[in-house]
């Protein structure tokens, strides 16, 4: 029997933004199931210019001529007011509030201009806060009401080029949490959820394919049982959802290190003890609010004194403080001149006696009296008295509590203004120099009501949690500058936390024992990896703070989800202790799970044995043997291949056939299985293939003729080596046997193993086999490397080395790279593979076989850095990219021609 369907009658529903994409699909559905439907949009364009009526109206004539009610209003978001008249006017009540309404300003920070950040806070943040502040008086007085914010991936994780969405999608995540504290005892639930979803907002980044699989529709059911009556408990949640997936995620934080509070208490001593602070493996904690400090504190006093450490040394860095004339921010400022630092004291009051404490313990500071807001002047101060910024704290900020129905919106902007708009100036107008000197160190202060929201502190919350957005967004613009950004959580006792806490523990939270995590923010000691992490800390305590993700549901995507399907995996949403749980850490991990379920449809891979039979037929692929594909080359297409892996017009006997050393650079051998059919297919021998989902893992290449010919007609038959079950993942390994046609002579043996993921659990072995050299493991020397070579990419090379053969997007277009999370479109894998084996082969001479681990990306432009140990007959190697010190290549190596004595 089929459940019963959730219905709405003779309740009103408000959606904002309604006029297309998701905000329509709500308003179809809650029309449908007999809700009275207030279709809210402005009728601008995706960058939020212009308006329009024809939008609204389409909507409402859709509802109306399926028989539903609705009615269309065309005010701005920030007239809230006026959008909630209109649900009381026509129908009597609000009963689901929906902001959804939104636009993208997308642009890199350093060309970001005030407009394009004050816009995007100003409909996604501020209209959403006008909505609901219109709309609570009336939850209030019927003691009922439902609110869903909309935030992203790109507020929860960050995105490149993203600064002011990122801030503020998470300011919203902030601001609700906080609502549903206020709203519980009114049964005003309130929910957050981060959809993935084709719209006019993401038809600018996604590919057409990708866009049809990631409809609105699939986003709807969540929305509906959330806003139901019968959802009694849900509030304050976050939902990650899209392409028929849908999963809770919530905080998640160390035990953290815990240190005697005391003067002992110091940079250094809080290093040694790193590695508590970033324990996640140990049982974490899973809080809705801020340590229990008082707590913390008197279990701290009961400690030894910290041992002395190495100390930090700021000399030579010049650090500006926002806020620093008191509080944390004074003792910061103390901190970095302790420790060497030139110090810029910031503050709206008088920054002077601060000034003073640090000349007369023997420091240099000046100080600048201004609002954090003012960005600009605070930053030309100190270019102007130093010529550079080195460090910048951003800790200003006010309190303007009060509790959300009795909110102006002038206590809502202002805070919102210093924290989050004085954050986004001071950073704004400092990252031109930390740019052009290739260094910076940025540390912003969220909180603990930001993480977790706090009754009466919608605003706080909301600014506080856009701040951590906006650090997570810039740490990755920062990372290839060597800027790091990073977002601490301090509770101390200061003159703003006087407001709320008893005098008693405002004495005893010291601010001295939250400066020395921040000292080490500031430094270049914090180990790896140094940038976009946040982390709480007060009474001699430091813990770091991450998302945990329930291993959440998949639902077919080839039939229609509603509502009452997701009813029926509700638990399993929400199940964090089933052993599923996640913990993603960028947008793009956290779309994976969504893109890996493109391909979960009804019967899809399946026969009446249902899964096990994945294993069955991996081992009819096993048995199965390729028809072979022709491959010709000639001298010209040597030529093009080695041009792609970086041969210079001077490397003669790599780009002129004429040449008498003219030769073939021996990773050439992949190339001839590129388009090589395969008498298998890896979409029916997994659950939820995607290929957005596979990742080139490994690559091993024997070479089995030589010289290698600088022309030959060759025939590739491709075979399925294994299929690994990872549970998660699996692992696929295709070997390629490349002949000479006339011959029958192997010329190539190689094997490529590809990861992917969302496509295990189907019952097969769990461990690969050995397979010698080609499964093989390098471990690089515990000495200086023989031999290193550097080589600059050029910002050409993909588009070159694509010529050869590999042709995926990916590398070349960037709507798709940036869907796959990539700001530009990245290196092939197997380009720096070969510039690799051009640098061994040009060192130490020809080589029979080459494996490689690959171990991140490169993009075009940037420079590769071998680095080479020869071991007997084997060429050790990995391989790095200089601008980040991040590994491309692990687990490398080479085994020799001959032992490297002669070039072939």
């Amino acid at each position: 029997m089929a459940p019963e369907k959730l219905r709405y009658d003779g309740q009103t529903v408000v959606v904002t933004g309604a006029g297309g994409g998701l905000g329509k699909a709500y308003a179809v559905f809650f029309g449908s199931r007999g809700a009275n439907v207030v279709v809210n949009d402005l009728g601008g364009s995706a960058k939020g210019e212009g308006s329009g009526k024809n939008m609204a109206d389409e909507v409402v004539k859709q509802i109306r001529d399926a028989g539903g009610k609705a009615v269309a209003n065309y005010d701005d978001v920030m007239n809230g007011e006026a959008i909630i008249k209109t649900a009381i006017d026509n129908f009597g009540r609000i009963d689901v509030l929906i902001n959804n309404a939104g636009i993208l300003r997308d642009i890199s920070f350093k060309n970001m201009k005030d407009q394009d950040w004050d816009l995007i806070m100003k409909v996604h943040v501020q209209g959403a806060y006008r909505c609901a502040r219109a709309a609570w008086p009336h939850f209030r007085k019927q003691k009922y009401g439902r609110l869903i914010s909309t935030a992203s991936a790109a507020g929860l994780y960050g995105s490149f080029g993203q600064t002011n969405y990122s801030a503020a999608k998470l300011a919203l995540v902030g601001f609700t949490e906080s609502l549903a504290k206020e709203g519980v005892k009114y049964n005003i639930l309130c929910n957050t959820i981060a959809p993935i979803a084709g719209s006019r907002l993401t038809a600018t980044v996604m590919p057409q394919e990708v866009l049809e699989l990631l409809r609105p529709e699939f986003v709807v059911p969540l929305v509906a049982v959330l806003c139901h009556s019968s959802n009694e408990d849900e509030t304050g949640s976050i939902f990650e959802v899209g392409g028929g997936y849908v999963a809770k995620i919530r905080w998640e934080r160390t035990q953290g290190a815990l240190l005697r509070a005391d003067e002992s208490f110091t940079p250094g001593a809080l290093l040694q003890k790193w590695k508590d602070v970033a324990d996640f493996s140990r049982e974490n904690q899973h809080a809705s609010g801020p340590a229990d400090f008082a707590g913390l504190l008197e279990d701290a006093q009961k400690l030894p004194n910290n041992p002395k450490a190495e100390e930090l040394d700021f000399k030579g860095k010049v650090a500006v403080v926002t806020g620093g004339g008191a509080g944390l921010g004074r003792i910061y400022c103390l901190s970095l001149a302790k420790y060497g630092a030139k110090v810029v004291v910031n503050d709206l009051a008088d920054p002077e006696p601060v000034v003073k404490e640090i000349k007369d313990m023997g420091g240099e500071a000046f100080g600048v009296k201004a609002s954090a807001e003012d960005g600009d002047k605070i930053v030309k101060a100190v270019i102007d008295k130093y010529g550079r910024i080195d460090i910048l704290i951003n800790n200003a900020g006010i309190l303007r509590d009060k509790s959300f129905n009795n909110m102006t919106h002038e206590q809502f902007d202002q805070v919102l203004n210093v924290h989050l708009r004085g954050t986004y100036k001071t950073t704004k107008a400092a990252w031109p120099y930390f740019q052009k000197q290739k260094y910076g160190r940025v540390v912003n202060t969220t909180s603990s009501t930001g993480i977790y929201g706090n009754f009466g502190q919608a605003n706080y919350a909301a600014a506080k949690a856009g701040i951590l957005g906006f650090a997570r967004a810039l740490a990755l613009e920062g990372a290839k500058y060597n800027i790091h950004v990073n977002t601490i959580a301090p509770n101390a006792g200061t003159a703003m936390t006087k407001t709320v806490l008893p005098e008693e523990l405002v004495q005893a939270f010291k601010p001295d024992y939250v400066a020395p995590i921040v000292m080490l923010l500031c430094s270049d000691k914090l180990p790896a990896p140094g940038t976009g992490r946040l982390f709480e800390s007060g009474s001699g305590w430091a813990a770091e703070t991450r998302w945990q993700r329930t291993g959440g549901w998949g639902f077919p995507v080839d039939k229609e989800f509603t509502p009452e399907d997701l009813l029926a995996k509700w638990d399993k949403v929400r199940d964090f202790d089933d052993g599923r749980a996640e913990y993603p850490k960028s947008a793009q991990e956290s779309t994976e799970k969504i893109m890996a379920n493109a391909n979960n449809k009804v019967n899809k891979g399946k026969s009446s044995g249902g899964e096990g039979d994945y294993v069955q037929k991996i081992q009819e692929a096993l048995k199965a043997k390729a028809d072979g594909t022709d491959y010709s080359y000639d001298e010209k297409d040597i030529i093009l291949y080695n041009l792609g892996i970086g041969a210079k017009r001077s490397d003669l006997h790599l780009v002129y056939e004429n040449n008498d050393d003219f030769q073939v650079v021996p990773t050439f051998g992949i190339i001839p299985p590129f388009n090589a059919v395969a008498p298998f297919s890896l979409a029916e021998l997994m659950p939820n293939f995607s290929p957005m989902m596979l990742l080139h893992g490994e690559q091993y290449l024997e070479i089995r003729q030589f010289p290698i010919p600088t022309e030959a007609n060759l025939v590739a038959y491709p075979k399925l080596v294994e299929i690994v079950d990872k549970k998660k993942a699996a692992v696929a390994v295709v070997g390629t046997t490349t002949q000479d046609k006339k011959t029958g002579k192997d010329v190539f043996y190689s094997e490529s193993t590809a990861f992917i993921r969302g496509s295990g659990g189907f019952g097969g072995n769990s461990q690969g086999a050995d397979r010698g050299n080609a499964t093989k493991i390098y471990q690089p020397p515990k000495r200086k490397p023989d031999v290193v070579i550097e080589e600059k990419t050029t910002e050409e090379q993909a588009a070159i080395y694509r010529l050869s053969g590999d042709r995926n997007p990916l590398h070349i277009d960037p709507e798709f790279s940036k869907v796959g999370g990539y700001k530009v479109p990245i290196l092939h894998g197997l380009c720096f593979f070969g510039i690799a084996g051009k640098h061994i082969l040009n060192n130490f001479g020809a080589f029979k076989n080459i494996k490689v681990r690959f171990a991140g990306v490169v993009i075009p432009g940037e420079t590769v850095v071998t680095e080479m140990w020869k071991e007997g007959n084997t060429v050790v190697f990995q391989q790095k990219v200089k601008e980040t010190g991040k590994l491309s290549i692990s687990g490398a190596g080479a085994e020799l021609v001959d032992g490297g004595k002669s070039k072939l």
